[in-house]
């Protein structure tokens, strides 16, 4: 006779189906083949040598971030009793961290060989980082004194026994550790230096002209070592970097009463640099029992320690980039690249009057971002501007726009702020700029308990006479004046009255802490944003149920969430083409027989990070949005995301055009697999290698050279000049995914005592009629009269 938990386990499976884990795989495992991915392109040879050595430093940090935030938090989970179930690949957190760590020594080693290989030639080059075992008598020289005269007086060596318990090694700093050779009676001893943080890194070594030659400061330490310890004598050394579990929750800690949310931060900022430690990194070689020792403290295991014998922590290596010599430059570098104008805007007019003529689409990092932060700056000093409002979550840490913003407090302006404490390792950055913002009078607001805000929205509001304007802009990216020079990004800068009624709506309900609104042309997470993809893959399967043509493209950094990619594959069931770009993570594997047979998925990593998202839907992509939201379950149903339709038909078509450039790439893209493996894109056979990034910079260029310079005065008249690439236009009418009606109608706020309610007074809006004449004509009026008497009170001071 089954019993109680028998009984309550097949009444679950009854209610509850079983998943399909047959289209789909771990997230872990997939982000893993991302930054292996990453690692490409460090043995791309088309790719310039310097460059190379960059993504194998940019694989290094990936790496860093995955084990501190995906690896840590999972090691948490594995210690409980009941382990939580991966809804794609039903694994628990133990067998997904084990299966991380199985994969993490065929990376490293992967990782080592080809950093080995690209020093090597760049040695050979001129370009010479300099080692302990291969230093010539005058490098031997230089070091020592260098030394003497700039390291000695800064380090601080620390001897570990038993009556000095080990310390604490901060997350991500380098130690250099060693055994040391006890006195007498003595075991064994440790030794310890933290190589200062507050020192260059990078030394640099005289060398003959045209070369550029340097060590590192660990190195400098090492060399030196034998002086560091007074009569101890080091046997071994090595240097040595923990990286800790970072995947702290902020709301999860508490605020105290009374304590101002960045004091808060500020604490756990603290406490990250002491969190469980995930991984040991060694380089170099340490006796057995010196690492035991060490290992033994931070608690880990050996699969935990990992060694390698090339440098920890390559950040170095940008560093050293603007040393290379000049006649090098262009062999080891990509040819340097500006920003380009956009060619619909003219910088030497108003800003504002061209956004109220025309919808703007800016392309970053192809078109500058100066459009938008010389709007921004152009507002804090128009007298009809009466508001800014904005949302930051990574700002740059000398940011043009955020100075523009003090100025426009600083002008009489209300200037709201929200911004985003919690942008993981940039939350430092986010609370000095808050508190300069706060100190020009700037009103700075915080994201909701456990919702981090990660939507990119600004709005400035004008006042002409008696009228209210509003420019609304919206990205896929962060307003940050840096990564827009690296990230391939969206920025719609428009006037349209819907977009803007939403985006004050939306800025009111962040003021109030409501994550619940309504929005006619916004979709908002985390209530809007998942039924507004949904609605859309709907609508294209009944379109291929009804034996009509029906497409979905997808741009994306990753794909995550269960319920999007089960109604992709049931999209793919009834013949939907879907197309997808996704840089990172897919849960979603393409091509499984009666599955997702219709579902192509391409990756693009390339000189610039693929960062914009974008939602299309129909064959003819009649429904456009850009976002802030990858498909993931963070982001759908627990950050505040927007996602905004184009109904601009020269953006539109701009947008179309640059994704059909991107579907084209067989240079930089590569093709996921049914067993989710990412392949190189096969050609046709006589077709040309075709690389959407080059192409788009190239378009960036002819587009600036042929846009019509500004006519200061009358002059003769030109020659004809090359006209800027022009999108074809489509003819096709733009449409927005309308909400679903309210579940349940809301009383409306009444002066009196309300009388029992009409159906009339309970008509749901149409479709798709104009926002006003989603109401009633009397209460149009109504509200018209309202207004004259609120703008006579304003002027007369009288109410009456």
């Amino acid at each position: 006779m089954p019993s109680k938990i028998e009984k309550k386990q097949a009444a679950a499976k009854l209610r509850k189906p079983p998943r399909d884990f047959s289209y789909t795989q771990n997230r872990e495992l997939s982000w893993l083949r991302f930054d292996n991915r990453v690692l490409d392109e460090a043995f791309d040879e088309t790719v310039p040598l310097f460059e190379r050595l960059k993504f194998v430093s940019i694989f290094e940090s990936n790496l860093d971030e995955f084990l501190m935030v995906r690896v840590g938090g999972l090691s948490d989970l594995a210690e409980l009793k009941k382990q939580p179930v991966d809804n794609k690949s039903n694994m628990t957190a133990s067998e997904q961290v084990d299966a991380v760590m199985a994969e993490m020594p065929g990376l490293l080693t992967r990782w080592e060989s080809i950093f080995k290989s690209i020093e090597g030639k760049l040695d050979t080059l001129g370009v010479h980082r300099a080692r302990i075992d291969s230093l010539t008598p005058e490098e031997r020289t230089f070091v020592t004194r260098y030394f003497q005269a700039y390291v000695s007086p800064v380090i601080s060596p620390l001897v570990i026994d038993p009556r000095h318990p080990f310390p604490n090694l901060r997350n991500g700093a380098l130690y250099l550790a060693c055994g040391l050779d006890g006195a007498t009676d003595e075991e064994s001893l440790l030794g310890l230096i933290e190589i200062p943080a507050s020192m260059n890194r990078v030394v640099e070594i005289p060398s003959p002209t045209g070369t550029y030659s340097y060590i590192l400061l660990e190195d400098v330490i090492l060399a030196c070592l034998d002086s560091c310890f007074g009569s101890y004598k080091p046997l071994d050394r090595a240097l040595i970097r923990v990286t800790r579990n970072a995947d702290i929750d902020p709301d999860g800690e508490g605020v105290e009463e009374e304590e101002d949310y960045r004091q808060h931060m500020k604490r756990i900022l603290k406490k990250r640099l002491r969190l469980q430690p995930v991984v040991l990194a060694v380089s170099g070689s340490l006796e057995k029992a010196t690492l035991k020792t060490i290992r033994k403290a931070l608690e880990l295991s050996r699969r935990s320690v990992f060694t390698c014998d090339i440098p920890l922590d390559l950040g170095y290596v940008f560093g050293i980039e603007g040393k290379i010599p000049e006649h090098l430059r262009n062999e080891l570098l990509f040819t340097p690249f500006k920003p380009q104008p956009n060619p619909t805007i003219d910088m030497t007019r108003s800003i504002r009057e061209q956004v109220l003529q025309h919808d703007k689409l800016l392309f970053y990092p192809y078109e500058a971002m100066n459009p938008f932060l010389d709007l921004v700056h152009e507002a804090a000093y128009d007298p009809e501007c009466i508001s800014l409002r904005i949302t930051l979550y990574r700002v740059a840490k000398q940011s043009r726009l955020c100075e523009s913003l003090i100025d426009a407090a600083e002008n009489g302006k209300e200037v709201t702020v929200l911004m985003e404490l919690r942008a993981r390792f940039d939350e430092q950055n986010n609370i000095e700029w808050a508190e300069r913002l706060e100190e020009a009078g700037c009103t700075v607001i915080y994201g909701s308990e456990g919702f981090k805000c990660h939507s990119k929205i600004c709005q400035l509001t004008y006042r002409e006479g008696m009228a209210l304007t509003r420019l609304t802009l919206l990205g896929t990216g962060n307003f940050n004046e840096k990564t827009a020079k690296l990230y391939s990004d969206f920025m719609l800068m428009t006037a349209h009255p819907g977009i803007g009624e939403d985006a004050n709506l939306f800025f009111r309900n962040l003021s109030l802490g409501n994550l619940r609104g309504d929005y006619r042309f916004l979709g908002v997470a985390p209530v809007g944003l998942k039924p507004l993809i949904m609605r859309g893959l709907d609508r294209e399967i009944q379109r291929a149920l009804a034996g009509e043509p029906a497409r979905v493209f997808f741009k994306l950094n990753s794909l995550t969430d269960r319920e999007v990619i089960d109604k992709i594959a049931e999209a793919s069931c009834a013949g939907v083409r879907v197309d997808m770009i996704i840089r990172g993570i897919s849960c979603l594997k393409p091509g499984v027989p009666g599955k997702t047979e219709n579902v192509h998925v391409r990756s693009i990593v390339g000189r610039f990070l693929e960062h914009a998202r974008v939602y299309a839907f129909g064959v003819d992509s009649d429904m456009i949005y850009l976002s802030s939201a990858d498909m993931m379950t963070r982001n759908t149903e627990h950050r505040v995301e927007i996602a905004f339709p184009v109904l601009d038909p020269t953006c539109r078509a701009l947008v179309h055009e640059y994704m059909g450039m991107q579907l084209r790439d067989n240079v930089k893209a590569r093709s996921l697999t049914s067993d989710g493996t990412w392949v190189p894109v096969e050609r046709a056979e006589g077709e040309k290698p075709f690389n959407s990034q080059e192409a788009l910079l190239e378009r960036a260029y002819r587009n600036a050279e042929a846009a019509p310079e500004p006519v200061i005065e009358a002059k003769p008249a030109p020659e004809p000049e090359p006209q800027p690439v022009a999108p074809k236009v489509q003819e096709v009418q733009a449409t927005v995914i309308e909400p679903e009606p309210a579940p349940a109608p809301r009383p409306e706020p009444q002066v009196t005592k309300p009388a029992p309610e009409t159906s009339a007074r309970r008509d749901k809006p149409a479709g798709k009629t104009k926002a006003i004449e989603r109401h009633r004509p009397g209460r149009v009026r109504m509200g018209l009269g309202l207004i004259g008497l609120g703008l006579k009170t304003l002027i007369t001071g009288k109410t009456k």
